[in-house]
């Protein structure tokens, strides 16, 4: 034993250490619980979804428009809504896309330490944290109203101010996970900035790039509210986004609150629809993301 050090000493350190460490076994303890919470709710979530759901799943849903209002038995099926929702998630994903994409190479390559940088990224993080029934408020306000009528163009525009964000955030990270040697090595050989972006740093770049893509159609895929200002709602079959537009979140929406049976069983279905696709895109961006 170190003479230096009194036995009062040790006592005081052995009791610090033990009361550490209870309190490292309590906040253990602590997390398992809030873990096991969590994780019993969204199985009990999944489990109900696919019970309902995957019993609600039939051909005439996916090929049947949806059934007449006040229409209390006959099939019915969610086939325009289906389509007005991949059109419109489709659009906002072009949209969103290459203005995200822009604007993290911008900020990553061009501007990382500038005032306009510190201000476009304030304003992303705002987007990110903003409820998506603002933003569909907003385009309700920008378009809806100035236009006067519904439409799924304003619905495809509510969805890419959601994506844009999440783009932007997903490839400025990315970009700057990039060593810094590989630039200096490419611009040592004379390689013009716009080039060494475009072949070197998002090439090695873009699984990340697309895992943040991935993400951000996962997330629009399933957004209500935006929608509820913007495309509304549409029984009929519609090949273009002029006017209202039949759309999955909403038209679940309507027929969970509806009376009708065959209604309810169809919102399950629609509820399967979208979270087999959610869980599809996760595991896709999952896989991306593991890539060398």
């Amino acid at each position: 034993m170190n003479p230096s050090v009194s036995l009062p000493d040790n006592h005081a350190r052995i009791a610090r250490f033990n009361r550490r460490k209870r309190f490292n076994q309590l906040a253990i303890a602590l997390s398992l619980i809030a873990m096991l919470f969590g994780m019993f709710w969204l199985s009990w979530i999944l489990w109900e979804t696919l019970r309902l759901g995957f019993g609600s799943i039939s051909v005439a849903m996916l090929t049947q428009d949806m059934p007449p209002p006040n229409e209390a038995i006959g099939e019915g099926g969610l086939a325009n809504a289906m389509m007005g929702s991949l059109m419109m998630v489709a659009l906002a994903t072009l949209i969103g896309t290459p203005i995200g994409i822009l604007t993290g190479v911008y900020l990553a390559e061009y501007d990382p330490r500038g005032k306009v940088a510190t201000t476009v990224r304030f304003v992303n993080d705002l987007l990110l944290s903003a409820p998506s029934i603002i933003i569909g408020l907003f385009v309700y306000v920008i378009m809806v109203v100035q236009f006067k009528a519904f439409s799924g163009w304003a619905g495809a525009v509510a969805l890419a101010l959601i994506v844009i964000p999440v783009v932007i955030r997903t490839t400025e990270n990315m970009l700057l996970l990039i060593p810094a040697g590989l630039r200096e090595a490419a611009y040592a050989l004379g390689t013009p900035k716009w080039k060494v972006i475009t072949r070197i740093t998002l090439t090695a770049a873009r699984a990340g790039v697309l895992t943040g893509i991935l993400l951000a159609v996962a997330r629009i895929s399933g957004e209500t509210a935006p929608l509820l200002f913007t495309a509304l709602n549409n029984q009929f079959w519609k090949a273009n986004l002029d006017g209202p537009t039949a759309n999955l979140p909403v038209t679940i929406l309507q027929f969970a609150m509806s009376p009708y049976e065959n209604w309810q069983q169809l919102a399950w279905g629609g509820v399967f629809l979208i979270t087999l696709a959610v869980l599809g895109l996760n595991i896709l961006a999952r896989v991306l993301s593991r890539e060398k």
